[in-house]
């Protein structure tokens, strides 16, 4: 379905560009962002809106991550009635969500907390 792309780098570009301490992304499996992206593009056609998912409330994401687990665990190879993709897609993407919410919402603490303090 996808190919893995593997880069190298020359000896003498490792003087130009230093990667010291930084995340290799490439290090996450290619499949994970296809999965989330079928689901986002189902929820675009269906909600019309692709920056509505930061408008919902996180326990719905939590709710709705649980019930395609729970799903997926008793039926693995099922696909949501309404959709038609995998139920373990569906979580990933929820869990995508949460992820990011719960980054910007510790991001928006600090800021809380470096404005007190200041």
């Amino acid at each position: 379905m996808y190919e893995t792309l593997t880069f190298r780098a020359k000896e003498a570009d490792q003087e130009i560009k230093s990667d010291a301490g930084k995340w290799r992304i490439t290090l996450v499996p290619p499949q994970i962002i296809f999965d989330i992206a079928e689901v986002r593009e189902y929820g675009v056609k269906k909600y019309k809106d692709p920056e509505n998912w930061k408008r919902v409330e996180k326990a719905r994401y939590v709710n709705a991550l649980f019930r395609h687990l729970f799903v997926w665990l008793t039926s693995p190879y099922s696909s949501d009635r309404e959709s038609g993709i995998s139920h373990l897609k569906h979580a990933a993407c929820n869990m995508a969500f949460l992820c990011e919410l719960q980054a910007r919402e510790e991001k928006e603490l600090e800021r809380l907390e470096e404005e007190i303090t200041a």
